[in-house]
């Protein structure tokens, strides 16, 4: 069965979604058979995958409604090669129609054990908002990828984002861990940032990804093009950080088993 990856923080504008894409293209280059699963309304990770959101019609909005099978609302990514579960402005909608739904937050999870195993990993774009969505997201996952920023609220963002994690391990899915924390939009020059980074290897020590993402034009621009870093520029150095973090998690993988009860910090 493939590994499911969320990648989440409650704090928006840290990253997330082009660590979500450029991660999933990444892990294509390097052979890994990969779905990347759009659960935020705003549809960004799809449209970065080179599909139109608005010409969709299953989606992962009908997936979780059960209007729509999984695999009829999986879609090839043309620009990347990985498969995408896609979002567009419907599913802002699915909250309010499951909200007296039994078991509504493992409907993704349900839906995902018929198509988990045709993967090598499941990456999982979660909102920035602890909602239904991002609980459903929580509940399926198998371990959480947190992009953030070296700024004093990212580590306040963070300490939210914890006591979240352990509310879910509580009730609803008691093997959740972090896999890393991912710092993002560095920018080695700034004292700030090399204070709140050494903050993170105190408390954190082993969870801190060694790759980060640097300041790049070129990952923001290729979202524009519907490609990743990775298809847009590939000597960027945005994209070459991507793929380097996507070594580096495939490395940790090697001793996933001997990892399997790493408790929560």
């Amino acid at each position: 069965m493939g590994k499911i990856l969320a990648v989440t923080n409650q704090k928006g504008g840290v990253g997330k979604t082009t660590t979500v894409v450029n991660l999933a293209a990444s892990l294509t280059v390097l052979g890994q058979k990969v779905l990347l699963v759009d659960l935020d309304p705003q549809g960004n990770a799809t449209t970065g995958s080179g599909l139109d959101k608005n010409l969709l019609k299953n989606t992962v909005y009908q997936v979780l409604t059960q209007e729509q099978s999984i695999d009829s609302a999986i879609h090839r990514s043309p620009t990347a090669g990985y498969d995408v579960l896609p979002a567009n402005r419907a599913l802002a909608g699915a909250e309010i129609e499951l909200v007296d739904v039994e078991n509504r937050e493992f409907r993704l999870k349900n839906s995902l054990a018929n198509v988990s195993s045709n993967y090598d990993i499941v990456l999982i774009d979660c909102p920035p908002a602890l909602n239904l969505l991002t609980l459903n997201g929580l509940t399926a996952t198998w371990r959480l990828i947190i992009p953030m920023q070296c700024e004093y609220y990212a580590l306040e963002g963070l300490t939210d984002l914890l006591q979240t994690i352990r509310r879910v391990r509580s009730h609803l899915n008691p093997g959740i861990a972090i896999e890393g924390l991912l710092r993002t939009m560095l920018d080695p020059r700034s004292a700030l940032a090399q204070q709140v980074s050494a903050q993170l290897e105190r408390h954190f020590a082993g969870k801190i990804y060694r790759t980060a993402i640097p300041r790049n034009v070129r990952l923001a621009e290729a979202p524009s093009h519907g490609k990743p870093a990775i298809h847009y520029d590939p000597a960027s150095k945005g994209a070459i950080a991507y793929l380097e973090l996507a070594k580096e998690i495939m490395e940790r993988f090697d001793g996933s088993v001997s990892r399997e009860t790493t408790s929560l910090r």
